[in-house]
């Protein structure tokens, strides 16, 4: 099982300040997945504080994206709900929900972390803290998706991205 159990300082706990920067160096990861796709080139999935980072690389190219509290100091943006740009597309979605069903998400999460495509970085404090990844390369393309689960007492904050990059 690839759930990581991250024994490190509160950092990104607030996901109303997360934000998205792209093509820019990448931070060290708490936890990493590397991924190899013949047509793709290689993927690096990384658990950040509560955060992510994915690089990707093919021959002559090199490609990351971050989302994390961070994201905006390294010339990033607020967390955008949809970007484009050539060969990558990106959409996230913010939803507060109750609790129990932060939870529910998290149990999930943690079942799926089993597969090898899968990582997951567990954090202090309540063991519903998450952040899980997951992808795959299709004829050449990078896909992935993202989760960030931040709990709170009577509701919680899920924040769910996909992307995809074609070198």
């Amino acid at each position: 099982m690839t759930v990581h159990l991250l024994d490190v300082a509160p950092s990104d706990v607030d996901a109303d300040a997360l934000g998205l920067v792209v093509d820019a160096p990448a931070p060290k990861a708490l936890a990493e997945l590397h991924l190899r796709d013949d047509a793709g080139g290689t993927l690096t999935l990384g658990v950040l504080g509560a955060s992510h980072v994915v690089i990707a690389s093919a021959p002559g190219r090199l490609f990351t994206e971050q989302v994390s509290c961070d994201a905006r100091r390294a010339g990033g943006r607020d967390l955008p709900q949809f970007d484009e740009r050539t060969g990558y597309r990106f959409v996230s979605r913010v939803e507060r929900v109750p609790a129990v069903e932060l939870r529910r998400r998290a149990e999930w999460l943690r079942l799926q972390a089993g597969g090898d495509d899968w990582i997951c970085g567990a954090f202090p404090g309540d063991r519903d803290a998450l952040t899980a990844l997951t992808a795959a390369a299709t004829d050449g393309e990078w896909r992935w998706r993202t989760w960030h689960l931040y709990p709170g007492p009577v509701t919680g904050t899920v924040v769910e991205t996909e992307s995809r990059w074609r070198p």
